[in-house]
C-alpha cells in the first residue's frame, strides 16, 4: 500500500559461528487488489541475489552457473490467517535427495569485491551448513 512501507531495522549486524550478516527489516501494508503471494513474488528474484541491472544480471547468472538455484535465493517464511507474512531469503540451503546432500551458498559481489575473498565466504557458509548437519 502506498506510503505504508517503513524500514524498522537498517544495517543491523548479526554474528553467527562462521559468518556475519547485515540485516534490514522492511514492513508495510498490503494493497487488497493483489494477493499476499503475488505481492511476495513481485520482489523475486531479489536484487540482493540477482544483481543490477536485474534482467542482464539474471542472463549472466544463467550463462555462468552450472546448476539451477532451485530453492537457493528463494523465500522461506510463513503466511498467517490474519494476513501477516514474514519471509527471509534462503542464502544457504541444504537439500537431501537420494542419500546425497546438495549445498548452496553465495556471496554479495560488488564492484570492489576481491574474488578470492568472496569465494572463501561461500566456502565458509557451506561449511557452517555442513557442520549443522552433523
Amino acid at each position: 500500500k502506498i506510503n505504508s512501507v517503513k524500514v524498522t531495522e537498517k544495517f543491523k549486524v548479526e554474528k553467527y559461528s562462521h559468518v556475519m550478516h547485515i540485516v534490514s527489516n522492511v514492513e508495510g501494508k498490503f494493497n487488497k487488489k493483489h494477493s499476499l503471494l503475488d505481492t511476495m513474488l513481485a520482489g523475486f528474484p531479489a536484487g540482493t541475489v540477482s544483481g543490477a541491472p536485474k534482467i542482464r544480471a539474471m542472463e549472466i547468472i544463467d550463462e555462468l552457473e552450472k546448476s539451477k538455484r532451485k530453492m537457493y535465493a528463494g523465500a522461506i517464511g510463513y503466511f498467517s490467517a490474519n494476513q501477516n507474512f514474514d519471509t527471509c531469503i534462503a542464502l544457504r540451503t541444504a537439500l537431501i535427495k537420494n542419500n546425497k546432500f546438495y549445498i548452496q551458498s553465495g556471496a554479495g559481489i560488488v564492484a570492489d569485491s576481491i574474488p578470492e575473498k568472496e569465494y572463501l565466504e561461500t566456502v565458509n557458509k557451506a561449511k557452517a551448513l555442513i557442520a549443522s548437519l552433523n
